[in-house]
């Protein structure tokens, strides 16, 4: 099971993992258009928290045990049970955000624009989530685990 991971000390709150989340997550796939020019604007799957001189990234942590999945009143939380991979299905999801209030870690986002919940996905189109790939002080890591049952 893959996972990204934070190492807080090294974070410097610099929110670059945002940016091209939400690049990464656009349909131009532009920085400049994602930010300025598309309708609804991409969201980004993972947020920042700063207090003082602690920062770090907060993204899905792909549970063992998916609080969200258990809560989803239409289904379209899933675990795969081969990855270990949580993924939301945007067809299926009505936007109740019962997933959000049941995720311990506050790392699933209301995309209003399309009123469904956004969240981390590993950039499968990529070996290395694009968070990970620009974080220019290697604060964040992809980390590669066995899958629990």
């Amino acid at each position: 099971m893959r996972r990204v991971y934070v190492k807080e000390e090294v974070c410097m709150g610099c929110g670059l993992c945002r940016v091209y989340c939400v690049t990464e997550h656009s349909h131009t796939k532009d920085i400049v258009k994602a930010f300025k020019r598309e309708t609804p604007r991409p969201v980004a799957r993972v947020r920042v928290e700063r207090l003082g001189e602690m920062s770090f990234s907060v993204q899905c942590r792909q549970c063992d045990e998916p609080w969200c999945v258990y809560s989803c009143l239409t289904g379209a939380m899933r675990k795969d049970a081969v990855t270990g991979l949580v993924t939301v299905d945007p067809e299926r999801c009505v936007g109740c955000w019962t997933c959000i209030v049941a995720c311990p870690y506050g790392a699933l986002t209301r995309d209003t624009g399309n009123h469904v919940v956004a969240k981390c996905d590993l950039c499968p189109e990529h070996s290395v989530p694009v968070c990970v790939a620009n974080c220019p002080n290697e604060a964040l890591m992809l980390v590669e685990e066995g899958l629990s049952q």
